[in-house]
């Protein structure tokens, strides 16, 4: 295999790796040390403003209903999130960011940033927008792998 296939797949595998270690340890260092990774991308997945339903979010975190119902619950009991039925449809459950899951997000999206920012401190400009445009091509690329089937 061409060496340079060889370390660019080392290379996105040690970076995925990194940033989720990194992710993990913040969190475990933080205010929010009760939550687990995939609890933070759940409250991500709710979102800052307004109401979500549990169908809407599942989508979005490409799991099944059941699966997320537990995560929806365990948030709940933790404080992070409340669920509330639609009042015109009964069946349709709504949920939304408490105001400590408000924070949690808030929080976890500035440790995103800071993170980039100081990656970013070691580019020159140049380098920055070569690095933009590379990452934009593998994540379109990716999503073409991902993305479902037109029937």
């Amino acid at each position: 295999m061409d060496e340079k296939l060889v370390m660019i797949n080392k290379m996105l595998v040690e970076v995925y790796d990194d940033v989720n270690h990194i992710e993990e340890y913040s969190i475990k260092q933080g205010e929010f040390k009760d939550l687990s990774i995939t609890e933070i991308h759940t409250i991500e997945a709710v979102g800052l403003y307004g109401t979500k339903t549990m169908s809407e979010i599942a989508a979005a975190l490409e799991i099944t209903m059941g699966t997320l119902t537990i995560a929806v619950d365990k948030l709940i009991k933790k404080g992070y999130l409340e669920r509330s039925r639609s009042s015109s449809d009964r069946r349709i459950v709504n949920i939304n960011l408490t105001k400590r899951g408000k924070l949690a997000y808030r929080i976890h999206e500035k440790f995103h940033l800071d993170m980039v920012k100081a990656i970013m401190m070691d580019f020159s400009p140049e380098e920055e927008e070569i690095l933009l445009d590379a990452l934009s091509k593998l994540n379109k690329h990716l999503k073409e792998i991902y993305r479902e089937p037109k029937e």
